[in-house]
């Protein structure tokens, strides 16, 4: 009798303990849904601007580094977001232009997914897609050219992703929620957020005051850099080296593109008709040519360079702007690209020394991010 009251009580006590057990974990996952998300900045810098219908958190983070790695986004399983930006690469990839999943050559350079949740601006030429959200739609849905190839096949890509692993993510990302294309790219905008890189040695030496983080070469390449003798700093400054850049304590509208005399096919100052820059949007003339500056962050890591990759090496890079253009003397883009007449003011070339060019090298390569290039939670989940 006394044997069967103290089973009873006991089990009074486990169901009592399992209720308070399952509250703790619901409102665990509440919070982990409401709390602010943490994104691991170095001390006064500024939060990245983030749509108000998208905010962010982990279980979002989590959910979208699933998905950027899955190959069943795209309509024939042949590639995932990761296919053309890779980690090793920051998060870019070792080919001059992209291919898309059903083999078909893309125009452009895959850029490196790097601070982009601070970029003004996204892709290579365009002043109106100003949210990650809305530059996803392009390689999931574009037709022409088709990327992932969701288009036509959005049943059967959206039916890959209700197993049970992925009810699971979906429901801590967004409880109560139907999985749907508009939560998976709210979900994949919110972890290409999280790719944060700030802790190069750069950064260690100009924000925590290490002073030798960088080496003497480093720092005669950093006074180069930011020297009126080579420009660089005037479309790749700020903490994002780049000038396309905006967040919580930077609200103004800046735009910045730039024609930097790469092509020069016609009188007119032209490049090539496969890609005018942002001359495509806005249908003026003084655009074309004209690209989007990107981050200078990991920029030993995201070769080849240029919308179109048509530079393979940083040092290539660095004798293009002392030449002040290309000037390209046979093949179907001949021209001269220095006398480009919509070239940016301050491609004017200089010259420069091999001490100081392997210098400026130094420094560049000093803003490489190792721990961001291996940070696993940036990974393939399970790797």
């Amino acid at each position: 009798m006394m044997r069967m009251t103290l089973v009873k009580s006991f089990r009074k006590i486990g169901n009592h303990f399992l209720i308070v057990i399952v509250s703790l974990l619901i409102a665990s996952c509440s919070d982990s849904n409401t709390a602010p998300y943490d994104w691991k900045l170095r001390k006064d810098f500024p939060e990245p601007q983030v749509p108000l219908n998208n905010p962010m958190t982990q279980a979002k983070v989590e959910l979208g580094r699933h998905i950027f790695y899955d190959k069943n986004l795209s309509a024939n399983r042949q590639q995932s977001c990761a296919s053309c930006h890779n980690q090793q690469y920051a998060f870019a990839e070792p080919l001059s232009t992209s291919t898309g999943s059903t083999g078909t050559i893309l125009r452009r350079n895959s850029p490196a997914l790097v601070n982009i949740a601070y970029n003004k601006t996204l892709t290579w030429a365009h002043d109106g897609l100003k949210t990650i959200e809305r530059q996803l739609l392009i390689p999931m849905f574009s037709e022409d050219p088709v990327e992932l190839g969701i288009t036509g096949n959005e049943n059967e890509v959206l039916n890959r992703f209700k197993t049970p692993e992925y009810a699971y993510l979906f429901d801590e990302a967004f409880p109560g929620q139907t999985i749907s294309f508009d939560l998976i790219n709210k979900s994949l905008a919110s972890f290409v957020r999280s790719l944060i890189s700030l802790e190069s040695a750069f950064d260690r030496y100009a924000y925590d005051g290490d002073d030798n983080a960088l080496s003497e070469s480093a720092l005669r390449g950093m006074t180069l850099f930011f020297s009126e003798k080579l420009e660089c700093h005037h479309c790749h400054g700020g903490f994002n080296f780049t000038q396309s850049t905006t967040h919580e304590k930077q609200l103004l509208d800046r735009r910045p593109f730039h024609n930097t005399g790469l092509y020069n096919v016609d009188s007119d100052g032209g490049y090539p008709k496969k890609d005018k820059g942002l001359a495509e949007i806005t249908q003026n003339p003084n655009d074309d040519g004209r690209f989007r500056s990107p981050t200078l962050r990991n920029v030993r890591l995201s070769a080849p360079y240029m919308h179109d990759g048509s530079i393979a090496t940083l040092e290539e890079v660095i004798d293009f702007y002392a030449a002040g253009g290309r000037n390209i003397t046979e093949g179907k883009f001949l021209g001269d690209g220095r006398l480009n007449p919509h070239k940016n003011a301050f491609i004017k070339g200089f010259e420069i020394s091999e001490t100081e060019k392997a210098d400026l090298i130094a420094f560049l390569d000093a803003l490489t991010d190792q721990e961001f290039l291996n940070n696993p939670s940036h990974s393939a989940p399970n790797e």
